[in-house]
């Protein structure tokens, strides 16, 4: 089972944002970070799941997911396969297509404190920007 925490930020809402992306995978660690342009702290949430499916379907394919983050909105948003906001539909549609090429695919909502990695990763991101 690969084990992923992600983690989205912006710095001001719309603002520069970026992803984190931290990976437990065959006693290995992967830190990845992206910067995602200006966008709001919500979507930055979306996007880092997104980055993580395409490492995990170009790095991992075939194996058990299990996504951990800090936002309630995408967890619940993944775990429903409802969003109200129209802004965020194609993104939990995306994220959803990319979940269908895995065997099995979880996501489990963790508070922020137990996201440290991913967290630092999105700052880090930011600061490229």
């Amino acid at each position: 089972m690969i084990e992923v925490y992600t983690d989205g930020a912006s710095s001001g809402n719309p603002g520069p944002s970026g992803a984190g992306v931290y990976i437990k995978a065959q006693g290995d660690v992967k830190e990845l970070s992206f910067v995602l342009g200006v966008m709001s702290n919500h979507e930055a949430e979306f996007h880092a799941v997104l980055k993580a499916l395409g490492v995990c379907i170009s790095h991992f394919p075939g194996e058990i997911l299990s996504f951990r983050s800090d936002s309630k909105l995408v967890v619940d948003a993944v775990d429903t396969g409802f969003i109200k906001n129209p802004v965020y539909k194609p993104l939990l549609a995306a994220i959803n297509d990319k979940a269908s090429q895995f065997p099995y695919f979880f996501i489990k909502w963790i508070p922020e404190k137990q996201n440290p990695n991913a967290d630092r990763l999105a700052r880090q991101a930011i600061m490229r920007e």
